[in-house]
């Protein structure tokens, strides 16, 4: 009998090429069915390419889907590359990107200058990729749900898409970030007028709260990108603002992990009726060793090696999970929350 799981993406930039390579590895166990995915910014670019390639063949569609995805992306074939690039780490390749001399300019210009400054100019790189999504699948009811998140920069609060109102715009808004794109402008039924969003990882990364729903199954498997945890203090200004917006986008899921902790303790301590409240088991996938030696760079710049090396990392960390805590679905969280908090 099949387990049935929901995902829930997170946004990073073009190190959701790691999440490319869970999802591939996933898509290969027959033993799991997709039941919900919930994503943010590099997430809901996955969870979308991911459900529409579930309704057009199944798991090899959705692989072939997310390929595309990549391919379109940066993640051109680099098999040539491979054999003379073997012993050169992604960090490496991540922290030369960044002392080039394009990043520094960009990095320096969004320091300095608005996006609303190049007027006509301006053009918002990923929606011609975007645009190329069938959202007649994207938007089905058929296949798993499908939530996103961006954040109303007015009222500061989330909004989620989902099968209604799920399209280009939703996209691009879940991942914009204000220093480097101008906001995306999208008509909120609820506000009676048109809304400015910005990323949704400030205030959702991802948004676990539409899985709590009790027709979707208690198992949320999290796709980490941005690292919990690093050792080493920053000390460069680039490595100083990257952790803030590491800390502040993780923010958000740190938050719901506790209030899921805090019901799970509930329940255990029979103070909430079993079954009056949803108890959610927790896992996660993720490679911090690997994403603490990456810079912010590649997050912005999609370099072909890195974007390749991520897959690899994402498809071994799925394999190890699997491997692990295959047994844990439907039955215990993997991840020990309350340890985590302390």
């Amino acid at each position: 009998m099949k387990k049935h799981i929901n995902l829930a993406l997170q946004g990073g930039g073009a190190h959701g090429a790691f999440t490319w390579g869970v999802l591939d590895r996933i898509l290969e166990d027959d033993r799991i069915e997709i039941a919900a995915i919930t994503g943010t910014s590099a997430g809901a670019l996955n969870g979308a390419a991911l459900k529409s390639g579930l309704l057009e063949g199944e798991a090899d569609g959705a692989k072939a889907k997310l390929d595309w995805l990549w391919g379109e992306i940066g993640a051109t074939d680099q098999s040539h590359l491979h054999s003379w690039m073997h012993g050169i780490t992604p960090g490496s390749v991540s922290h030369a990107v960044e002392s080039s001399p394009l990043y520094q300019a960009i990095d320096i210009y969004s320091r300095m200058a608005s996006p609303y400054n190049l007027g006509l100019f301006y053009t918002h790189p990923l929606r011609p990729i975007v645009e190329q999504l069938n959202f007649d699948e994207v938007c089905a009811k058929e296949g798993p749900d499908l939530f996103i998140c961006a954040t109303n920069v007015r009222s500061g609060k989330i909004r989620i898409f989902d099968h209604d109102d799920t399209d280009t715009d939703a996209i691009l808004a879940s991942g914009c970030l204000p220093t480097i794109f101008q906001a995306v402008e999208i008509f909120d039924p609820k506000t009676d007028r048109i809304e400015a969003y910005w990323d949704g990882g400030y205030m959702g990364n991802p948004a676990l709260f539409p899985l709590f729903e009790p027709q979707f199954p208690e198992d949320v498997v999290i796709v980490n990108i941005n690292p919990l945890h690093r050792e080493e203090l920053p000390r460069k200004a680039t490595e100083i603002q990257n952790r803030i917006n590491e800390i502040s986008f993780n923010g958000s899921l740190f938050r719901e992990l506790r209030a899921i902790q805090f019901v799970r303790d509930l329940i255990a301590k029979g103070k909430v009726t079993r079954g009056s409240m949803k108890d959610v088991l927790v896992h996660m996938i993720s490679d911090d060793a690997l994403m603490t030696q990456l810079s912010v760079a590649t997050k912005s710049i999609p370099t072909p090696y890195v974007l390749h090396e991520l897959k690899s990392a994402g498809r071994k960390a799925a394999d190890g999970f699997l491997d692990a805590h295959f047994d844990d679905l439907g039955q215990n969280s993997s991840v020990d929350l309350r340890a985590m908090f302390e």
